[in-house]
């Protein structure tokens, strides 16, 4: 049986914004949407006017009348929807693991800086072992597209690239396959970055020659890792580029004009820490358009 893509639901503006995402993310895939709203009972004790019953009734309502609103914007499209009891931040990852991957909303607008993930965000992106998709607040579908010939902002106009960030020393094939699975369902290009700097060695000085005799060995390195991949996926354009400087910043740069960033996020064993790592945690807070972030042995 498929695994379906799941929302996850609070009734935010920032999910949803993730909820019409993840709509159209399920019809790109031929898979059932499921809507999911974690429900957590307030840990005081409230008047009859808002006891339990009257919490479970307001909580209900939230995954009702979203997969109404889906269902009349998405009428060829499956939708389940379930209201699950418990803390967010320990509900959600075993929903993902149920899932193809499961869609969240982010905060929207942190002052000049970027955006805010919120902890029931970046704990489950951090935690849950199938991929997670945090989509910023006011994210429209033809934020993905490129602008048509008039210049507006069209849903019927191509995708923009799909943008991945590759570590060499740990280029999984989970993160490889959902990055190329993603551009070649929106028929797009994939831009694939990987940002890498200079090691001092002792006191030596560094030189250009050196810099681009390194550089020529990761360009290398490279696209021997992504030949198999671009046989796989013929139909993908691919355009490699690696570059001296902050991977994080690169990916920022790279995009800010994307229609989706796919990072990765190397399952450790240790139970202590939120388990992302520096380029994660910047790419989530600071980058503008959806970010999937595929967790990998």
């Amino acid at each position: 049986m498929s695994r379906p893509v799941t929302l996850g639901l609070d009734g935010s503006r920032e999910s949803i914004a993730a909820a019409d995402w993840a709509a159209r993310e399920a019809e790109l895939r031929g898979l059932p949407l499921r809507v999911v709203h974690v429900w957590e009972p307030l840990p005081y004790p409230l008047p009859p006017s808002s006891g339990p019953e009257v919490q479970r009734h307001w909580a209900e309502r939230i995954p009702r009348e979203a997969t109404e609103e889906l269902s009349t914007r998405h009428p060829d499209l499956e939708i389940t929807r379930d209201q699950l009891r418990g803390h967010p931040v320990e509900v959600l990852p075993l929903v993902a693991d149920e899932s193809e991957l499961l869609v969240l909303g982010s905060r929207g607008l942190k002052g000049l800086t970027g955006f805010l993930v919120g902890s029931v965000g970046l704990s489950t992106a951090a935690h849950a072992r199938r991929p997670v998709v945090l989509v910023r607040a006011g994210e429209q579908a033809g934020d993905e597209h490129r602008p048509d010939p008039a210049g507006r902002t069209s849903a019927a106009s191509p995708y923009k690239d799909v943008v991945l960030g590759l570590d060499l020393s740990s280029p999984s094939d989970e993160l490889l396959e959902f990055a190329f699975d993603a551009a070649a369902r929106r028929d797009t290009r994939l831009r694939v970055v990987h940002g890498w700097s200079v090691a001092p060695h002792g006191d030596l000085p560094q030189s250009a020659d050196l810099e681009s005799e390194l550089g020529e060995r990761r360009s290398a390195q490279l696209a021997d890792i992504l030949r198999t991949w671009r046989q796989k996926f013929p139909g993908v354009e691919v355009e490699a580029q690696a570059v001296i400087g902050k991977p994080a910043d690169h990916l920022l740069e790279s995009g800010c004009d994307a229609s989706l960033v796919v990072i990765g996020r190397r399952i450790r064993r240790s139970p202590i820490g939120t388990h992302l790592g520096a380029v994660a945690h910047a790419v989530l807070h600071h980058c503008s358009v959806p970010v999937a972030v595929v967790p990998h042995d």
